[in-house]
């Protein structure tokens, strides 16, 4: 069956091939699991929350099953962001106020994943309510980047990130409303993907047309990860916007050799500063694409409006979702969260009318403009890792932010156009940290994400960076 070294660093795609052929059990991965969790986990903190025993008791079920009826994931081991919940256990959200909540019914996306043949055995680390992207909260403490342990992970998905990066994880969820799978995926030198509305159905909360935040999947190379969202995606009765899984499996697509024929870089999607280093990395390794043949242009759409419109919809979602936790629960919020509410307590309806008026036409703009480019590709976060000790990115190049998500408008802005991205590992700077290339393409468009990936992934040679052991900070 091999080591549990060899175990930890195999591949998705192979475990799970290993796991069709009852070369392998759920149970020989959650042995290999528990090992480098006690190996590794204590110098990251990816993942808080352990739930073995439920994993165990899963796979003997799963084990009785012939191996064709167990799922595209066959037993594979997955941990869930702290954010989504699971029955039968601890959902803080990263915060004081749900420190000791219980899930007594599991997410749709964690139904549809156990289905799958995924076998839940962790939760990991997110920040207070995702908020911040920047992994840390009053309820576990911080997550650190792997590749230097006094840098941050970034976030929402920063426990699963760094999972993924450690071995702790071959696959993990997560969810992204301004970058939060795609930011630490590019901190962490891991893949993950921000899917098309309605591809991975969830449960719904507050608003049924809730469209800004997503469940996505995370992995260690855009193989793993396509084989992730094939088990996550399809529709579900309890989402009314989920899509029907396609005729053509994203496993396939990855692995479809299908070239872009033209593509577009940005390095700031004329809307945000960004560190000259990252820019210069992200273009070089989107100029790669030129050996394939394909066309590399600078060029993106016009995204002038999506700053002001982020920030309206992102406030608007703030108050459904915890506008009540800010009147009985102040005190245990975090200044961020609180001040997110608050901006959204001041809108009109004037201004949630103008921001979804923005939202259509930024959307109508990045469908037309992909009628010329099949790919628009741009850095994933405007810096390297930052000291973990910051809370959240203040300035950059010289601009300095007006709030704590003001650096991430070269992902949100890609949110509020409603089109895929995925982050994939394009490069280090000169301290030997990882640099994520975003990948965008229109809406529905993940196939094409993923064929565009997986041919760069290999032109750079960046497919195995991880798992690393935990490396001292400098």
């Amino acid at each position: 069956m091999g080591s549990s070294e060899e175990l930890v660093r195999a591949t998705a795609c192979d475990i799970v091939e290993r796991l069709r052929k009852n070369n392998i059990t759920p149970h020989d991965l959650l042995d290999a699991l528990e090992s480098r969790i006690r190996k590794v986990d204590g110098q990251v903190n990816a993942l808080p929350t352990l739930c073995f025993d439920r994993a165990r008791a899963h796979a003997d079920k799963l084990m009785k099953k012939p191996a064709s009826e167990r799922g595209l994931l066959a037993g594979m081991p997955v941990p869930i962001k702290d954010l989504t919940d699971v029955a039968g256990v601890l959902t803080t959200q990263g915060s004081p106020i749900f420190k000791d909540s219980i899930a007594t019914k599991s997410n749709i996306v964690v139904e549809n994943l156990e289905t799958n043949g995924a076998v839940i055995y962790a939760k990991s680390n997110t920040p207070e309510f995702g908020a911040g992207a920047q992994t840390f909260n009053e309820v576990f403490g911080a997550t650190l980047n792997p590749w230097n342990l006094s840098r941050s992970a970034s976030g929402s998905s920063g426990g699963a990130a760094a999972a993924l990066a450690t071995g702790t994880a071959w696959l993990a969820h997560g969810t992204d409303v301004g970058g939060s799978l795609r930011n630490p995926a590019s901190f962490c030198g891991v893949v993950g993907m921000r899917p098309s509305i309605g591809r991975v159905a969830h449960s719904q909360a507050a608003k049924i047309d809730r469209t800004l935040s997503a469940d996505g999947p995370m992995a260690r190379n855009v193989e793993d990860l396509a084989l992730m969202l094939d088990a996550m995606s399809g529709e579900h009765p309890g989402d009314p916007l989920s899509l029907p899984v396609l005729p053509t499996s994203f496993l396939a697509a990855a692995r479809s050799g299908k070239k872009p024929k033209r593509i577009a870089y940005s390095a700031n999607l004329g809307i945000s500063p960004v560190d000259p280093e990252v820019a210069e990395i992200t273009r070089k390794a989107a100029q790669r694409f030129a050996e394939a043949g394909v066309i590399v242009e600078e060029a993106h759409p016009d995204f002038s409006e999506a700053v002001a419109c982020a920030h309206v919809l992102r406030a608007y979602d703030y108050v459904l979702t915890k506008g009540k936790l800010l009147k009985q629960h102040r005190e245990q919020l975090k200044p961020e969260v609180i001040w997110n509410i608050e901006e959204g307590l001041k809108l009109t309806l004037a201004d949630i009318e103008r921001a979804e008026a923005q939202r259509v036409t930024l959307t109508n703009r990045a469908l037309a403009f992909f009628e010329t480019y099949d790919l628009l590709l741009c850095p994933t976060t405007i810096v390297a890792p930052f000291p973990v000790e910051q809370r959240y990115l203040a300035e950059c190049n010289g601009t300095k932010f007006d709030n704590y998500v003001g650096w991430l408008a070269i992902v949100s802005a890609i949110t509020v156009a409603c089109c895929p991205a995925m982050s994939i590992p394009c490069g280090f700077t000169r301290e030997g940290l990882p640099v994520g290339l975003q990948i965008v393409a229109a809406p529905r468009g993940e196939a094409r994400v993923l064929a565009g990936g997986k041919l760069l992934e290999t032109i750079l040679g960046l497919g195995a960076l991880t798992p690393i052991d935990p490396r001292p900070g400098t």
